[in-house]
């Protein structure tokens, strides 16, 4: 393992324009559970006798959002979180002229509690809430705090800003997204099977040799890989950033 480490370290060293893909396993050294884990949040929905597939998706929340609000609320606002050792370090690359973006699937929003700037969120963030009326924002305590459905003062129902099934993501947040890692001499992807698109089809944007994937399991993508770590990303960058 430490030659792992070290060998990441000197490679975050060399680079400039590193860029962090991360996925679900980057927050859950925060408590927040991951989606398709024994104890994850789709296990979760299903004892509730909804695919979640269906509980989460745009057509759905239109048909029922007394119970989408419901589960959303119990299973994916985890605003007490707090940031973990991936987080923080992530921020102090960036302030140290090393990271230029955070990539994330995840709707959490701790990369930027943790003090990251440029962030692309691909799914969108619970921080984020609209009313569908009058466009006006809202927090995400705002929301939850807020028996029932949501609505604004306007009598308009809010939706949070998270991309479901059956929506699209945002085009802006791609390009974004996708310019960076085109650009980057480094990508570092954590906390993610890589196996969900199209988030995933992102890996093929990199063309440089400077590919580290950081996971507690293998991924498909093992073998394109120029460093593989399997162990918990948290832990790896809290060793990583005590040998720079």
């Amino acid at each position: 393992m430490d030659s792992y480490i070290s060998k990441l370290a000197e490679l975050i060293s060399a680079g400039s324009r590193i860029v962090f893909f991360g996925g679900a396993g980057v927050s859950t050294e925060s408590g927040i559970p991951d989606f398709r884990s024994e104890d994850g949040v789709f296990s979760a929905i299903r004892k509730y006798g909804y695919p979640p597939e269906e509980l989460l998706s745009h057509s759905f929340f239109a048909r029922k959002p007394d119970i989408f609000y419901r589960y959303y609320k119990e299973l994916l606002m985890s605003t007490d979180a707090k940031p973990n050792d991936a987080h923080i370090a992530l921020a102090q690359l960036e302030q140290m002229g090393k990271l230029s973006a955070v990539v994330t699937q995840n709707i959490d929003g701790l990369h930027q509690k943790a003090g990251s700037k440029n962030v692309f969120e691909l799914h969108g963030s619970i921080h984020r809430n609209y009313c569908m009326k009058c466009h006006r924002f809202f927090d995400a305590e705002y929301v939850k705090n807020h028996s029932g459905i949501p609505y604004c003062p306007c009598g308009g129902m809010i939706k949070p800003d998270v991309v479901l099934y059956e929506e699209a993501l945002d085009p802006d947040v791609m390009r974004g997204a996708a310019k960076h890692i085109q650009n980057a001499d480094m990508l570092i992807i954590g906390g993610t099977s890589l196996q969900v698109y199209p988030a995933a089809g992102f890996i093929d944007c990199y063309s440089g040799n400077k590919l580290v994937l950081i996971n507690k399991s293998r991924t498909p993508y093992d073998g394109r890989a120029d460093l593989v770590i399997n162990a918990p990303i948290g832990q790896v960058f809290r060793q990583v950033m005590e040998s720079l």
